[in-house]
């Protein structure tokens, strides 16, 4: 499978480093960089082919991913409209819609709409997919391929919950880090010197999530096994509750969904 990629910014150099390290020969990745620095980074630290414009060897290729900014991709996709006739193009830019990629690539219709989540610049992302009804099965599995290279993958029916998605595991990291900045930071103001600060905040977020991640109980439980009645961890929880920490998440995943229709949008509007 020939991948080439439009842009190599921070996403599209995690996945072409978890496309080398899952078996992909260097020699079937291209990409395309308007930076000649950019460009001369990709081939050091990849060995993969780099090109400065869109051309015929560019696009002599499986899989196109779209990897420039949102507000970039309508004219990224201009010389592309008239020369794309059997690729799979993946977009993984946040809030575009698959309509107006589509319709910005002279309605092109073999698209696949994904939102990675940063992570994945360490192999540990979750990236969800959907895709227009002209990409078939085979092309579906090879989205996943180069998506899986840096983390898990889950498919999404109905577009219209890509928003939530974004809400969910998109923004999802600034959510965690939100919370280990908490953390450290009343660790702190408990006296704790900044290493000791950090090392109990994130070995504890890490080993929590891992301990969530590989017990088949909910998260629910999990917690409700560690709040003894009367004892630290309910006197915290209760606090919590009455400041609205739970609820107070809830609402800004809300205000996320809301906020990716918004841009959808206006990044689509002609």
């Amino acid at each position: 499978m020939k991948i080439t990629f439009l842009g190599g910014g921070n996403m599209a150099n995690a996945l072409i480093g978890g496309l080398l390290d899952k078996g992909f020969a260097a020699a079937d990745i291209a990409v395309v960089e308007l930076g000649a620095e950019g460009r001369a980074r990709l081939e050091t630290a990849y060995g993969v082919r780099c090109l400065a414009e869109i051309d015929a060897a560019a696009l002599a290729c499986d899989v196109l991913v779209l990897a420039v900014k949102p507000q970039q991709m309508r004219a990224a996709c201009a010389p592309l409209a008239a020369h794309l006739d059997r690729q799979l193009v993946v977009s993984i830019a946040a809030g575009l819609r698959l309509a107006d990629l589509s319709r910005w690539l002279g309605g092109y219709r073999k698209l696949v709409r994904t939102m990675p989540n940063t992570p994945a610049l360490i192999g540990a992302g979750v990236t969800g997919l959907c895709a227009l009804d002209a990409v078939s099965v085979d092309e579906r599995a090879a989205a996943e391929r180069v998506l899986q290279a840096v983390g898990s993958t889950l498919w999404i029916d109905d577009e219209a919950r890509m928003d939530a998605v974004t809400a969910v595991s998109g923004s999802g990291p600034a959510y965690v880090f939100l919370f280990i900045e908490a953390l450290q930071q009343v660790a702190l103001d408990l006296g704790f010197t900044p290493e000791q600060a950090r090392q109990m905040a994130i070995g504890t977020t890490l080993g929590a999530a891992q301990l969530a991640a590989r017990s088949e109980e909910p998260a629910s439980v999990l917690r409700e096994r560690v709040t003894s009645k009367g004892g630290t961890t309910e006197a915290a929880l209760r606090a919590m509750a009455e400041r609205g920490v739970k609820e107070g998440l809830i609402a800004g995943v809300h205000a996320a969904v809301e906020r990716g229709r918004e841009l959808g949008e206006q990044l689509g509007r002609d």
